[in-house]
């Protein structure tokens, strides 16, 4: 891998950042109450670690591995069929990685901060996860454009833009977008494309797009096959109870049928008049299901609704990468070299409207008291219930006193659309950020593979 850095001024960009990230931590970071063994008041079990809320975070700690693995491997490897950014995409998602996941516990912190503190626990480490997986979508648009120290202000500008969008959807709208479809798919990727487009000019003259010898091409399969075998645990591990079984389950048959869509049309004349497949095709549209039931995974949508959203996302991401990818690009000079917008964009806003529908239909008969916890909002005063309080308070629910159904589904369709006014223009607010003479000094030192 090769890129330059004047005087070392990247070294001392990342030494200066982890310093004031180290200072920042010891101002304003610390555990939450279960990390230090204090037991909560009022608790039925007095006795340290007995009581369910205790072993919650044991069961989070499987999901934030699996999580964790997902985010650094699968990524890691999905972009290394690229001919001159193979290493150049999977080395930079381990800086991007190790600088957001600090950052995104600061910045996410900051909303929900309690008497000058950011308290973190497990569940922490996933919301931070999830922010570092918007950066990793955002990366695949503009990684022919960026050089090192841009990468890095890129990565902070976005982190707290989502965060600030990801606070007003969560704790003011009050949507349920368990598996981060909207939050950060959809906004992961039109944040990358505007920066992109932004950028465009710094595009090199050498193509990017064309596929590497068969080694690094397998890598970037194994990449998608890991993906796809994790996809269920990265849209349940947030859920909690039985709407985390019905996550596994959603995602579980909607990656399924996307894949065979997705593998039957690549393999069709309809597509290449050769019938071959090509990676990019695979790659992309096999994963488009799991990206399109994220928002609803944990809803009542039934297996055979899960098969119907995953069949129409990998329809139409491998559609979008044949048909829709070539005249974005002639007509905004977005190159998009790893297909972020057919899989994260075109499936995001899928998962919008799936979830939208989903959450206008939702009624207590089918969900139970769960209904409360799914949708917080359509409780008394908007009251955030968690499994055990389903399990162990239910007198203290108060149905019919919040939100009504399409209520509920047009506040999900307005968290789509803040989504993407806050992906836009602070996309666009960042790419010119990054146009500044003193982030784009560099030239045309961008990650490449090419030998200096």
């Amino acid at each position: 891998m090769h890129f330059t850095m004047e005087n070392g001024s990247f070294a001392l960009c990342a030494i200066f950042l982890e310093l004031a990230l180290c200072w920042a931590f010891a101002m304003f970071v610390d555990y939450t109450g279960e990390s230090i063994g204090i037991v909560v008041e009022n608790d039925p079990d007095r006795v340290r670690g007995t009581h369910p809320r205790h072993h919650l975070s044991s069961i989070y700690y499987y999901m934030f591995q699996d999580v964790h693995l997902t985010m650094v491997v699968g990524f890691g490897f999905l972009g290394t069929f690229l001919k001159r950014y193979g290493y150049s995409s999977a080395v930079p998602n381990l800086l991007i990685a190790a600088i957001t996941l600090q950052w995104a516990t600061l910045c996410q912190g900051f909303f929900q901060m309690q008497r000058g503190k950011i308290h973190v626990s497990i569940t922490n480490l996933l919301h931070a996860d999830f922010a570092t997986l918007t950066t990793f979508i955002s990366f695949g648009a503009v990684l022919e454009l960026t050089t090192p120290i841009q990468l890095i202000v890129m990565v902070i500008c976005e982190v707290f833009i989502f965060a600030a969008n990801e606070y007003i959807s969560l704790d003011i709208l009050k949507i349920s977008d368990v598996g981060v479809s909207m939050l950060v798919h959809v906004f992961g990727a039109y944040f990358g494309l505007m920066v992109s487009c932004v950028l465009r000019n710094n595009r090199p003259e050498k193509e990017s797009v064309c596929i590497t010898p068969p080694t690094p091409d397998l890598f970037s399969v194994m990449g998608t096959i890991f993906l796809w075998l994790f996809w269920p645990t990265l849209n349940a591990s947030l859920a909690q109870g039985d709407a985390q079984h019905r996550a596994v389950i959603n995602t579980y048959y909607s990656l399924a049928a996307s894949a065979v869509v997705t593998l039957a049309i690549g393999l069709s004349s309809f597509v290449d008049k050769k019938q071959q497949f090509f990676t990019v095709h695979i790659q992309n549209s096999a994963l488009a299901g799991g990206v399109a039931i994220g928002t609803a995974a944990d809803m009542m949508i039934h297996p055979f609704g899960a098969i119907i959203v995953g069949s129409i996302a990998g329809l139409v991401s491998i559609l979008g990468m044949v048909y829709l990818t070539p005249g974005i690009n002639r007509k905004f000079g977005i190159r998009d070299p790893c297909g972020i917008h057919n899989l994260h964009g075109l499936s995001g806003l899928i998962a919008a409207i799936v979830g939208a529908i989903a959450a206008a239909l939702a009624t207590e008969k089918n969900y139970n008291y769960s209904l409360y916890r799914q949708f917080p909002a359509r409780t008394a005063m908007g009251k955030t219930l968690d499994y055990w309080d389903i399990q162990y308070h239910v007198e203290n629910v108060q149905p019919g006193l919040g939100r009504s159904a399409l209520g509920q589904g047009a506040y999900q369709i307005a968290a789509l659309g803040t989504t993407l006014a806050f992906a836009v223009v602070g996309g666009l607010v960042t790419g010119l950020i990054l146009q500044l003479p003193f982030f784009n000094q560099a030239g045309r030192n961008a990650f490449t593979d090419d030998e200096p």
